[in-house]
């Protein structure tokens, strides 16, 4: 993977992502705190949307690498407000920096930028197109929980909008998975996913009630509805806080069925989760840690 791009999912191969999550196994069980492969390199974060696990896990992984990181800061604060392009913004910060990590509201905004720059660009998110730094860290958890082959998935809430669905739904094509999707009906998976899942031979269903599928799960994803996604208001209202999950619901779930989030959560799942053998989102979002180091030790 050296000196290449990470922009979606569907870059990634079953290789790929294997090499990723055994090296993220590998630094995980050394002390990671004490591991200075890369000294003197410098990671760029450009981070054109709020973040706080993304941006600050990969500012941990490169200073645990023995690196250091170099943050644009808020977008009102940089030369974007002066009507500076995209396209300069990280053809200027490839001269500063050994990669780049960049976050942006436009989808496909990560794909343009990559082909301005020869350092590695990772995507930590364009719009509602991709997000597969995560998806990495998504599949770790559930390899070390579950498995990745041989198991029934369920994704449950915002499959319209949500990035981490989109990213997590290709990379699942690349192993043995059924996979369930849990949304109203106007937070559907877009008709470009659904035809690329089924296009990479995934078994693919469709439902409206996590009550008709939870019980064949080994593992639910949950993601929020999105607010910031939504184009119109009204339509964010006739859906919020309908879909969730609580500690009685999963009564009815196998025992070892694992529950995950990309977070932040708002009111999708209820607290009474977290103290059930159940829920692993708060060690999903620490596994951000080693993953980004092996992602970030495998481009440079």
């Amino acid at each position: 993977m050296r000196h290449e791009h990470v922009i979606t999912a569907k870059g990634l191969s079953r290789a790929d992502i294997e090499t990723v999550l055994d090296r993220a196994a590998e630094l995980e069980a050394a002390d990671s705190r004490a591991v200075e492969l890369h000294r003197g390199k410098i990671l760029a974060l450009l981070f054109f949307e709020p973040s706080t696990r993304t941006r600050l896990s990969f500012d941990a992984a490169i200073k645990r690498l023995g690196g250091d990181a170099i943050d644009m800061g808020a977008v009102d604060e940089s030369s974007v407000t002066k009507g500076e392009t995209l396209a300069d913004t990280v053809r200027v910060i490839e001269g500063y920096a050994d990669a780049i990590v960049l976050r942006h509201p436009s989808q496909g905004a990560a794909k343009m930028a990559s082909e301005f720059v020869d350092v590695p660009l990772l995507n930590a998110g364009d719009g509602a197109g991709h997000h597969p730094t995560q998806t990495l860290l998504d599949l770790y958890t559930m390899r070390k929980h579950v498995g990745l082959d041989g198991i029934s998935v369920g994704i449950m809430g915002d499959l319209k909008y949500g990035r981490t669905v989109h990213s997590l739904a290709t990379a699942l094509t690349k192993f043995d998975t059924v996979q369930h999707f849990i949304s109203p009906e106007s937070l559907a998976l877009p008709a470009n996913v659904r035809y690329d899942l089924h296009e990479a031979g995934s078994t693919v269903r469709e439902h409206r009630d996590i009550e008709d599928v939870l019980p064949e799960l080994d593992l639910l994803y949950v993601t929020r509805i999105q607010r910031e996604r939504f184009p119109d208001e009204r339509e964010y209202r006739d859906v919020a806080g309908e879909y969730g999950i609580d500690a009685a619901a999963l009564e009815r779930a196998k025992e070892h069925c694992k529950i995950m989030h990309p977070l932040p959560r708002v009111d999708e799942i209820d607290p009474s989760v977290d103290e059930t053998n159940h829920a692993v989102y708060f060690e999903q979002a620490h596994n951000g840690i080693p993953v980004r180091m092996a992602l970030l030790d495998l481009l440079l």
